[in-house]
């Protein structure tokens, strides 16, 4: 048996925030504005998998409006997602990710996040996808006033 999972998260920037993407930082970059740490590739990704799973969105699990989760890292709330997974009896087949920013260039640090993404979905670095694209100067992401991530994932039974 297979699911098949979408999200996209879109995130403010906002001075002052340090930019955390896919579970790694930016340093000297602008971050994004949220109640966790923000990391929209991370919150695109567990929200797939939740979609897969027919189990609803972030939000109805981590609400934004609960102080426990106020500053957060977005990891931790993807390894609790990880175990909703397992428990349903699914794991990884594969993830394809697409992060929409104007700053910073994502190339040499995509190989960096794959494997920090990987590794909390406990599968291979193969089987995780990550690209990026600017949208040449259109909308709040190409006039860099925004960040936005989109994931598909295939669960496998």
């Amino acid at each position: 048996m297979i699911r098949i999972g979408f999200s996209e998260d879109i995130h403010q920037k906002q001075a002052g925030r340090k930019l955390v993407l896919g579970g790694v930082e930016f340093p000297n970059e602008v971050g994004l504005l949220g109640h966790s740490d923000a990391d929209v590739l991370v919150h695109a990704v567990a929200e797939s998998i939740l979609g897969a799973l027919a189990l609803g969105d972030l939000g109805k699990f981590f609400p934004d409006n609960d102080p426990k989760y106020k500053g957060i890292s977005s990891l931790i709330l993807l390894d609790k997602v990880v175990v909703m997974m397992k428990e349903k009896g699914f794991r990884i087949g594969n993830i394809d990710i697409q992060v929409a920013c104007k700053a910073p260039k994502l190339a040499n640090k995509i190989d960096e996040m794959r494997k920090v993404v990987a590794a909390h979905l406990g599968c291979s670095i193969a089987q995780v996808s990550i690209k990026a694209c600017s949208f040449n100067g259109v909308g709040p992401i190409g006039e860099d006033k925004a960040i936005k991530a989109q994931s598909y994932v295939l669960l496998e039974k």
